[in-house]
């Protein structure tokens, strides 16, 4: 993906990560559409950034449909999608009542990114430089106990940025999955004071140079989250899923 010269839409970026790679992304001279379900929020980040901005809940389908039309009518060239739909929550499935806290998960962080990459894959199989950007976690390859549907969630955002990046080869859509590590966001809470977190803008910084040396890149790995991503293929995922467990304060 190039990061310069595009138009790139970023619902769920009032805050947190999908904020600190739009100012980024900004300031390497493209134009940056947020979107955020607080309205009040997002005129203050107009103001004081010069983002455009859009009203968008994007576990509701009809709130989705709404904003990328909006978005679309404002800036028809839009060729990047960053589908930056994500919460987490802490559940007890060994408990009652883990059950709609999963539900809210899979709502927002899978059927969310399915329908906006769902409402624009058209538009931007049209567009020259497009690029759909996935943003799945570490998580993905080394579950983290006490959050399961997250965990699953984002293991499913994983292999569907390696099936969508098959079936869109031949369109010229690139398809570049994000996999962050614990980042020091509100995710969680006490996440964005955490020592075991990644300081945000360290991680920001790193994806963007990521992103500029090497534009074909199909995975973003800063070299933080590599521990958990090749787990696996190392050989020593047992001893990745223990430590991590044991190091991260959710966990206890």
């Amino acid at each position: 993906m190039d990061i310069t010269g595009n138009t790139v839409f970023i619902p769920g970026a009032t805050s947190g990560i999908g904020l600190a790679l739009a100012l980024r992304l900004q300031a390497k001279g493209n134009t940056v559409v947020i979107g955020g379900r607080r309205t009040e929020l997002l005129e203050k980040l107009a103001a004081e950034h010069g983002l455009d901005t859009v009203r968008v809940d994007t576990a509701d389908p009809e709130s989705i449909t709404a904003a990328v039309r909006e978005v679309l009518d404002r800036h028809p060239d839009l060729n990047v999608l960053v589908a930056m739909a994500g919460i987490m929550r802490v559940e007890d499935w060994r408990t009652a009542g883990f059950l709609a806290d999963a539900e809210e998960v899979v709502t927002t962080n899978l059927l969310g990114p399915i329908r906006l990459i769902a409402a624009l894959v058209e538009h931007l199989a049209a567009r020259p430089r497009a690029a759909i950007v996935t943003v799945s976690s570490g998580l993905a390859h080394a579950p983290l106990r006490v959050t399961p549907s997250y965990n699953a969630t984002k293991a499913a955002i994983h292999m569907l940025s390696e099936s969508l990046r098959l079936q869109l080869a031949d369109t010229g859509v690139q398809v570049v999955e994000l996999v962050p590590p614990s980042v020091r966001t509100q995710l969680l809470p006490g996440q964005e004071t955490s020592d075991f977190a990644m300081p945000l803008d360290a991680f920001a910084d790193e994806v963007m140079e990521l992103l500029e040396a090497d534009p074909d890149a199909r995975e973003i790995l800063v070299e933080r989250v590599r521990f958990l991503r090749h787990g696996e293929a190392r050989g020593d995922y047992d001893q990745v899923v223990a430590a991590l467990n044991a190091a991260d304060p959710h966990a206890r």
